[in-house]
């Protein structure tokens, strides 16, 4: 294991906790109580926010800015440009600040496209995959390749097909499933 590498036009502030063998890449900022871990690599101009959790194994694209309330789980991925928001309603004259935030959380294996918006207060599910250019509004969606077993080796091979299921819980509270194939 190697100790983390910081370039040396990236900032990251007292408090942070980097993990071995990351990378941190060009004009990188990351704020105090944020924390990353082992083995991942943060692309140029990449903004990370104070108390933001991202997980082992991370890849982190280009241009990305991922804020405080944001909780990225082991070995996702962060196409380039993607953004992640905290607040549903901000205003620059009632600043709520880290209380008033909503958490949004990527579990394990997640890839998310080029350019997407990540609106806050959302789940993306285990390996998830989020097209580019593509908002998140529904409550909690799991979207996925679908996969079959691959060689002897263990690597699975993509089916040609994409499939789609997500629950959102309504108003009313009931749950709702749909799939598309």
């Amino acid at each position: 294991m190697t100790a983390p590498y910081v370039h040396e036009s990236s900032y990251a502030d007292e408090g942070v906790a980097i993990g071995d063998d990351t990378k941190v890449w060009h004009f990188c900022h990351i704020q105090s109580g944020a924390s990353i871990g082992r083995g991942c690599s943060l692309g140029q101009n990449v903004y990370v926010g104070a108390n933001a959790k991202i997980g082992d194994g991370v890849k982190i694209q280009n241009n990305v800015s991922v804020y405080e309330g944001v909780e990225l789980g082991d070995h996702v991925f962060c196409g380039p440009s993607c953004v992640f928001t905290n607040d549903l309603t901000p205003r620059a004259k009632y600043p709520k600040g880290g209380d008033g935030y909503k958490r949004t959380v990527v579990r394990r294996g997640a890839s998310i496209g080029a350019n997407a918006t990540i609106v806050c207060g959302h789940e993306i599910g285990r390996w998830s995959a989020r097209a580019p250019w593509s908002p998140r509004t529904s409550r909690r969606m799991r979207s996925c390749w679908a996969f079959r077993r691959g060689s002897a080796d263990g690597r699975a091979n993509a089916e040609r097909s994409f499939r789609r299921t997500w629950r959102a819980a309504p108003a009313g509270g009931r749950t709702r499933r749909a799939t598309r194939g």
